[in-house]
C-alpha cells in the first residue's frame, strides 16, 4: 500500500510552507526532478516556474533562494532516512545485523514511489549523493546553523551513533564515525560512477562496491 509521508520541516528554511498549498507541493516535486536532470548549478527558479506553469514571483513567495529550496529538500530526505532507520531496526536485536541494515540503507537507491503526489525518492537519493554538501560547505554555515536547519541530519547521525555505541560501547568516536559513514557512502557512490579511478570499484561489482567497502570499514574500525 502506498502512502504519502509528511514531516515537519524547520519553518526557518522557507517563507511559506510548501505543504500548505497544491502549487507548493508541486513546486518541491518538480524541483527534485529538475535538480536531478540539470544539476543544482543550472537549476533556476525561472526554469522551475515553467515546469509548474507559474511565475518566478510565486516561487519566491515560498523560498528566498534556490539554496533554501535545496535545504528544504535535503531536510525532508534526512527526516525520511531517520524514519527508515527506525522502522528497519524495529524488532532487530542482533547488533551486527543492525549495523548492516544501516549500511544497506546508506548505500542503496531508495525505491521510487508510485504515488504521483509523493516525491521521487530515487531521484532524491541521487541529488543527495551529488549535491548535499552544497548546503553546508558555504561561508555562512555558522549563521545558517543558528536556526537549527541541519537538525534532521544531526538526528540521523545521532541515531546511527547510538547503534554504533550499542555494538561497541568502548568506541570513543561514534558521532564522528556516523557522519564519516554517511559522507563516505555519498563520495564512493559518486566516484564509482563518475570518477572510478578514485575507487576500487570494478565494472562487475560497481553496484555493490560501496556497500561492501563501508561495511568492511565499519566492522574493522569497531573490532
Amino acid at each position: 500500500m502506498e502512502f504519502q509521508i509528511k514531516f515537519e520541516i524547520n519553518e526557518k528554511i522557507y517563507l511559506r510552507n510548501p505543504e500548505s498549498s497544491e502549487v507548493g507541493k508541486l513546486m518541491v516535486k518538480k524541483a527534485i526532478d529538475l535538480i536531478y536532470e540539470l544539476g543544482f548549478e543550472h537549476f533556476t527558479f525561472k526554469k522551475l516556474s515553467l515546469e509548474i506553469n507559474s511565475t518566478e514571483a510565486t516561487i519566491y513567495r515560498y523560498f528566498e533562494n534556490k539554496h533554501r529550496l535545496l535545504l528544504y529538500i535535503l531536510n525532508w530526505y534526512w527526516c525520511y532516512m531517520e524514519f527508515l532507520v527506525t522502522f528497519k531496526l524495529e524488532n532487530i536485536t542482533d547488533k551486527k545485523e543492525r549495523l548492516k541494515i544501516i549500511v544497506h540503507l546508506l548505500t542503496h537507491e531508495l525505491s521510487e514511489s508510485v504515488n504521483q503526489l509523493d516525491y521521487n525518492k530515487k531521484l532524491l537519493n541521487q541529488i543527495v549523493i551529488a549535491e548535499s554538501s552544497k548546503v553546508y560547505l558555504v561561508k555562512d554555515v555558522a549563521e545558517i546553523n543558528k536556526n537549527e536547519v541541519f537538525k534532521p541530519y544531526k538526528d540521523l547521525c545521532a541515531k546511527i551513533a547510538e547503534v554504533i555505541s550499542d555494538y561497541n560501547p568502548h568506541y570513543m568516536y561514534p558521532r564522528s564515525l556516523s557522519t564519516t559513514l554517511i559522507e563516505t557512502s555519498h563520495h564512493q557512490q559518486y566516484f564509482s560512477v563518475n570518477l572510478p579511478k578514485l575507487t576500487d570499484a570494478s565494472a562487475r561489482s560497481n553496484s555493490e562496491f560501496t556497500s561492501q567497502f563501508i561495511e568492511d570499514l565499519l566492522l574493522k574500525v569497531l573490532g
